[in-house]
């Protein structure tokens, strides 16, 4: 026969199981607003690439670069940001050895598909004022199973960033300085595409854009849409190792040689100047590594 327990020892049960139920219901709440989205998060990364190329042409002669950029947003949307790289310095920007980045907009997804409104401020501190421009843009992005994709089309309105250099003498017979054209503006359009391996570590990624804006070099060298409107492609693969993501991508435009010498030595490599007039294009195809760590 079993044995029956005193009152004092269930009463101790009974009061132990129900301080437990009320810590477990105290804590829940507790561990449940710890785990609440912030309103307010930070992002960044850093980066070192083996060339610097921004819509298919380099802007450090191709040269390695070193980058950084960060970024603050709210849960209602709204996001601001700033993002800086290493530039040439060998004549272009005028004179800048540098490019700063600062963007802000409002993002919001609508069921599948996010939508991302913004404007780029793009400066070349210690260059020019005339080669800062400023350019809006309209991303949509979605997320299909393993695949991910990306539509975009930013439009910068007339600037005297986006205009011709001419050169020729003033009316006093000295070479005029820095002479711009009339203002002018620019139309880009990209999709950028990636999807994981099954069973390995890797991404492989892709991207095609096109421009169409001022023919002809800008101010201080600069440029746009060098040749009034090209195309520009990537395809690459990205391998995580650790905290850090390796990649390789091979980079190519629609600029031909011929394009390039018409534009005359500013769009030809300097690194590879002695070869002249067989230096190649900044723009020509190139295979970019990348180094990137994100937190």
């Amino acid at each position: 026969m079993s044995k029956i327990a005193p009152k004092s020892s269930v009463a101790k049960l009974v009061s132990a199981s129900l301080l437990a139920v009320s810590l477990a219901t105290v804590a829940t709440p507790a561990l449940a607003q710890e785990e609440e989205a912030k309103p307010i998060t930070f992002s960044g990364s850093a980066a070192i690439v083996s060339d610097y190329r921004f819509r298919g042409v380099s802007m450090t002669d191709k040269h390695m670069a070193v980058q950084a950029g960060m970024s603050v947003a709210h849960e209602s949307g709204l996001y601001a940001g700033v993002w800086g790289s290493n530039l040439a310095g060998w004549g272009q920007f005028g004179g800048s050895n540098m490019e700063l980045d600062i963007y802000g907009g409002y993002a919001r997804e609508f069921g599948a598909v996010k939508v991302d409104v913004g404007l780029t401020w793009y400066m070349y501190p210690g260059g020019a004022d005339k080669t800062d421009f400023a350019e809006p843009y309209v991303k949509l992005s979605g997320k299909y199973g393993p695949a991910s994709l990306l539509v975009g089309v930013a439009y910068a309105p007339k600037q005297e960033a986006l205009g011709n250099y001419y050169g020729g003498i003033g009316p006093d017979g000295y070479a005029i300085i820095n002479p711009t054209g009339p203002k002018e503006d620019n139309l880009y359009v990209w999709t950028d595409g990636s999807i994981g391996v099954t069973g390995l570590p890797l991404t492989v990624k892709g991207h095609i854009g096109y421009s169409k804006g001022n023919p002809g070099l800008g101010p201080n060298g600069t440029s746009v849409t060098p040749t009034g409107s090209y195309w520009d492609w990537m395809i690459g693969i990205d391998v995580p190792v650790g905290p850090v993501t390796l990649g390789v991508a091979y980079v190519d435009t629609s600029i031909t040689d011929a394009d390039s010498a018409y534009l005359g030595n500013g769009f030809r490599s300097q690194k590879d100047f002695a070869k002249f007039p067989n230096s190649t294009s900044i723009a020509g195809a190139k295979a970019v590594f990348s180094a990137t760590v994100a937190f």
